[in-house]
């Protein structure tokens, strides 16, 4: 993929440049290779975030990006990105290609169905020079990140896209991912050589996993602080004599202020861009829909520059570093920054294109199989008390997947629905309910006083790290409402309980469904931990497919059930 003379050895803010190349990859910011000074060797930074296995082009709102005259257009898919990592690489005399967390996980069908083997393969044709995990590649648990990492077919269903599945080509990197006894659980850090020149790579994972995905998952694992991970793994770089430092951070961005996209506070992309080892020369972040390319000072006095592109595989991070031959520093006044989007007005690259139709040919069967009718879009959207379509609508299944065993009221968290069911040619199929829950989540039904029911749905209400609010509504099931006052002070928000029009007894036990990241404990809802009689129930996705089937057309259920004081 023309990766140049580069060899891989394992192991206060201001917008800059603010440039976003829309069409070929050819900005105007790019500094031409006649610029770069004779004893300095030029290195192009390309990267992508938050891909989550998209190999088609996404649809909806994840499948566009916005101009700057308000146009929206169609950006992203696996072949198109190609084409545009192979212009920006051929137009660099040398060149790496990071990917920046949540990768795979959370999938469309076309991976999702295959354990995310077609996006560990397309990584591999694309000859990604290193990974960052973010939280979503350990949905699965550490022993799916190990086989897909090193290869081999999965444990219980074989190999069903290729065999033998090889494994990963690239290091995957995790610099304060360890064990419980502090043994690292994923490379620290990868090192490159351009031109001769080492340039290093520090990965960091978000250290809020825990808060976010099935406790079950990251059982035996710990997530350190990412500035001292950052700090240490540069410490190493530097007594390794790498004095070029790329930093790879997935996780939360902080705040914005106004109309000013560079992220400030005391928090995320803003603490790394200021508080990490001035040895770091460049900063590349990922999280979710934002780009942006911003400059801070780092503890040296020095810029240091961050850039981020925009999930689904719909805007690239492109930075332009030149390397001083006798310090092996980057020249930081040198660097050029810009996002580019990948659009689709440009040829797709054939032979990403034909791995894309193998792996959307290989789930067809599965992927088109008409679930139901649809007479309405049915809407991740919230309402002003935080309920949507979709949540009731998700909630509403699962109640009725488990009234066999007991369950009187179901929870859905919002977190856990990653796509719409869209109205289109009216009908349902598999691939889209997939779409919706793709992290094949067990369902459970825990045993829950009316005390701790009023716990849980007070635990809606939560502080971030850095101390401000966060609220998580869960999606409730029709039978269950409440009045929900927001200006009363914490644990005293939540009134009026009722099931099936009945108030709620503190002192009885309710049989209450929920998936297993809930019941975990995960988002933050603690009280789930301490239910009794927990019993499965099976999975997520059978109890949507199963609930749409027995409906003669879908709607999108009313968002009443919260009431707002």
């Amino acid at each position: 993929m023309g990766a140049g003379k580069v060899r891989r050895a394992l192991s206060a803010c201001a917008v800059v440049g603010s440039l976003v190349a829309f069409g070929g990859a050819a900005p105007a910011g790019a500094a031409p290779t006649s610029t770069i000074p004779s004893n300095a060797v030029p290195l192009r930074v390309i990267a992508f975030g938050d891909l989550h296995g998209n190999l088609l082009p996404p649809q909806g709102l994840h499948g566009e990006v916005v101009r700057s005259d308000g146009v929206s257009v169609p950006a992203g898919g696996a072949a198109y990105l190609a084409a545009y990592v192979r212009q920006l690489r051929e137009q660099a005399d040398n060149s790496v290609l990071y990917a920046v967390g949540d990768t795979w996980g959370s999938s469309p069908l076309e991976s999702g169905l295959f354990h995310d083997e077609p996006t560990i393969a397309l990584l591999d044709e694309l000859d990604l020079t290193a990974a960052t995990l973010g939280n979503h590649e350990l949905d699965r648990g550490y022993a799916e990140l190990e086989r897909l990492r090193d290869g081999g077919c999965h444990p219980k269903e074989g190999c069903l896209y290729t065999e033998p599945f090889e494994g990963a080509n690239f290091p995957i990197l995790g610099a304060n991912l360890t064990t419980t006894d502090g043994t690292p659980a994923a490379l620290p850090y990868s090192i490159d050589y351009v031109d001769g020149l080492p340039v290093g790579v520090i990965g960091v994972v978000p250290s809020n996993t825990p808060d976010i995905i099935r406790p079950d998952a990251i059982a035996g694992l710990q997530f350190e602080d990412e500035i001292a991970a950052v700090n240490r793994t540069a410490d190493i770089l530097g007594a390794l004599g790498v004095r070029s430092i790329v930093v790879l951070y997935k996780g939360d961005i902080g705040a914005i202020d106004g109309d000013d996209p560079c992220p400030s506070g005391d928090d995320g992309a803003a603490a790394i861009a200021t508080s990490v080892s001035p040895d770091v020369d460049l900063i590349v972040t990922s999280d979710g829909d934002r780009h942006f390319n911003c400059t801070y000072t780092d503890p040296a006095g020095r810029p240091r520059t961050v850039v981020q592109g925009a999930s689904h595989g719909r805007i690239l991070s492109v930075a332009d570093l030149v390397i001083d031959r006798q310090s092996r520093e980057v020249l930081r006044d040198r660097t050029v920054v810009f996002t580019q989007v990948v659009t689709h007005d440009i040829d797709p690259d054939p032979t990403t294109l034909e791995f894309v139709d193998r792996a959307v040919e290989k789930s067809a069967e599965v992927a088109n199989r008409s679930i139901a009718r649809i007479g309405a879009d049915v809407t991740r959207s919230e309402s002003p008390s935080g309920e949507s379509a979709l949540g009731n609508l998700v909630a509403d299944a699962q109640l009725a997947a488990t009234r066999h065993l007991g369950a009187q009221i179901a929870l859905m968290n919002p977190g856990g629905l990653r796509g719409d069911l869209l109205a289109g040619d009216g009908t349902v199929s598999y691939r889209e309910t997939y779409a919706v829950q793709p992290f094949g989540s067990m369902l459970q039904v825990l045993d829950l006083t009316g005390a701790q029911l009023d716990v849980l749905l007070e635990q809606q209400f939560q502080d971030s790290p850095v101390g401000s609010e966060v609220e998580r509504i869960l999606a409730p099931s029709h039978n269950l409402t409440y009045t929900l006052d927001r200006l009363a002070p914490r644990g005293e928000r939540i009134r009026s309980i009722t099931i099936d029009g009945e108030a709620v007894d503190p002192e009885r036990v309710y049989k209450v469904v929920m998936n297993n990241f809930l019941a975990g404990g995960g988002d933050g809802f603690t009280v789930c931990t301490e239910a009794h009689g927990l019993v499965g129930a099976g999975k997520d996705l059978d109890a949507l497919n199963n609930y749409l089937a027995t409906r003669s057309r879908v709607e999108p259920p009313a968002v009443d059930r919260i009431r707002l004081h």
